[in-house]
């Protein structure tokens, strides 16, 4: 089993004394009463990762290390500057799956080989406060890296880290920090230990064009290209530039989600889901740029992959807006085993759809998946519109979106209460969604006007959105009041909560017309 610390770190490195950093007097840093000597550590880690370094491009760092009280294999992964979450597996001869796993939208069916070994002498001290507790730990890391792939180089450096205690206060670093640029230390140069024995034992080759590439690459997931023609930092100048930095963005998205749809951390599974949606309703609205005979495969199969992360999502919200509506309910109104029907149903729709995921994730047609994505965004098939004026192309695709979704409103407001506008508003917020994220894709090449349009969608989306909802949750009702019945259950109390998102529903479509009034112009595009 693999379980998980979040890392809050700095390293320094700066003026040498006998050799090595020269640590200050740290019982001087505010809210430090003592600094216990625990002692020198002999550590060693063997990193692993692809030939082409995927994982390095990327900020992650997998290895397998020895000694000190933390054995085991260790998988870090970036969480902001400095931040990184640390999970851990117990000592085994070949990567634990649940640390493989986490990295397969990188690695993909490439090999995990050793490429470093590093053998650190670690002289760690305590630093804690009035009560003994822990605040933070500082050590000194005489280290001695070995390339084992890719290179035959041997490199030797020490270093200053500074890890904060678990659930410490940040600004404590600072306040050591600090004290260590007086005594003339500085923030090390290189961002982990890993990446500076790379560069500092590496093979010989134009260190700084082969890092470029290698970060292109670990951001997709893939080998080094050969030849690209255009670097993804190119400040984009055309219609298709525009267009593939929008692509390129989700297609990202959804690499880096991977690993966090796989550990269920907050909100990722909708994350990714929204990835898909972006770069799959793109590929839909600007057709006059990348050629729809090539994108739209690989749409829906964007469609496929965002249909089996919605199983879980969808039932998510529906949960929620449930159990909120049951806890607004006065207790007179509250009748039979409600609150535990619907907890039941919840769970065992919750557990079942998150296996469901995991089983997509693992699979080849994922895959696949990724490999169409990394093909359309870095060997893009472009149309002669894609070297067109980005003002004239973008605003023209956009504007196609903005009618249908205009036409598609006065259609619902046109029709009667029933299943034919609720229908009607459906399609009505599809088409919604869709221009937000064609707009979106416009902003940097149109500006104020493509984010106030963006802004005006995600209005009408909310509406429609909330309305849909309200749909799904009569739909639920009925199939838990049904239930109910069977199980000899009153079904009174799901009664009255089908009548509020009656009434919710009928709020949504009265507000419509004063939502779509001032945005039915088209938005200022």
């Amino acid at each position: 089993m693999a379980d998980t610390k979040r890392e809050v770190e700095r390293k320094y490195e700066g003026p040498l004394a006998g050799g090595d950093p020269a640590l200050p007097d740290l019982t001087r840093v505010p809210g430090v009463s003592g600094v216990l000597d625990k002692g020198v550590a002999d550590l060693d880690a063997t990193y692993y990762d692809t030939a082409d370094q995927r994982l390095a491009a990327a900020s992650l760092t997998l290895r397998r290390r020895t000694g000190g009280d933390d054995a085991g294999w260790h998988l870090k992964l970036p969480v902001s500057e400095g931040v990184r979450d640390e999970i851990r597996a117990p000592l085994s001869d070949t990567v634990p799956h649940s640390l493989s796993a986490l990295v397969r939208s990188r690695v993909r069916e490439a090999a995990l080989v050793p490429v470093v070994r590093l053998r650190s002498a670690r002289d760690v001290r305590h630093l804690v406060d009035a009560s003994g507790a822990l605040l933070a730990e500082v050590s000194v890391d005489h280290v001695r890296a070995e390339r084992l792939s890719g290179g035959t180089g041997v490199a030797e450096w020490t270093e200053i880290e500074v890890e904060l205690a678990d659930d410490g206060d940040p600004a404590f670093l600072d306040k050591v920090e600090k004290k260590l640029r007086k005594a003339g230390l500085t923030r090390s140069s290189s961002k982990s230990k890993l990446a500076k024995a790379l560069a500092d034992t590496d093979a010989g080759t134009d260190a700084d064009a082969d890092s470029a590439q290698v970060e292109a690459a670990g951001r997709a997931g893939r080998k080094k290209p050969a030849g690209r023609k255009k670097s993804a930092d190119t400040a984009p100048r055309t219609a298709g530039d525009h267009v593939l930095a929008y692509l390129r963005t989700q297609r990202d998205a959804i690499i880096e989600l991977d690993p966090a749809v796989r550990r269920d951390l907050h909100d990722s599974v909708h994350s990714m889901r929204v990835a898909t949606r972006r770069m799959r309703s793109a590929f839909r609205s600007y057709g006059k740029v990348l050629d729809r005979a090539v994108t739209d495969p690989i749409g829906e199969e964007l469609k496929w992959l965002a249909g089996e992360l919605g199983v879980g999502r969808d039932q998510e919200v529906l949960a929620e807006r449930l159990t909120e509506a049951l806890d607004g309910l006065p207790e007179a109104l509250l009748t039979g085993p409600v609150r535990d029907r619907l907890r039941t149903w919840s769970q065992a729709r919750g557990e079942g759809s998150r296996r469901r995921v995991i089983a997509v994730l693992d699979g080849s047609r994922y895959l696949g998946l990724l490999a169409a994505l990394d093909a359309a965004v870095d060997d893009p098939p472009l149309l002669k519109a894609a070297a067109g004026d980005p003002a004239k192309v973008i605003t023209k695709a956009v504007r196609k979106d903005f009618a249908k979704v205009s036409a598609l409103v006065d259609e619902a407001l046109g029709l009667a209460p029933g299943a034919d506008r609720d229908l009607a508003m459906h399609e009505a917020r599809k088409k919604a969604k869709r221009t937000r994220y064609a707009a979106e894709a416009a902003v940097p090449a149109l500006g104020g006007p493509a984010a106030g349009l963006v802004k005006s969608m995600k209005s009408l989306q909310s509406l429609l959105g909330d309305h849909q909802d309200g749909v799904m949750a009569r739909e639920t009702l009925r199939d838990l009041a049904g239930r109910a019945h069977e199980a000899g259950e009153s079904a009174f109390t799901y009664g009255v909560l089908y009548g509020r998102e009656e009434r919710r529903a009928a709020e949504a479509e009265a507000a419509l017309p004063g939502v779509w009034e001032p945005i039915r112009g088209g938005g200022g595009i």
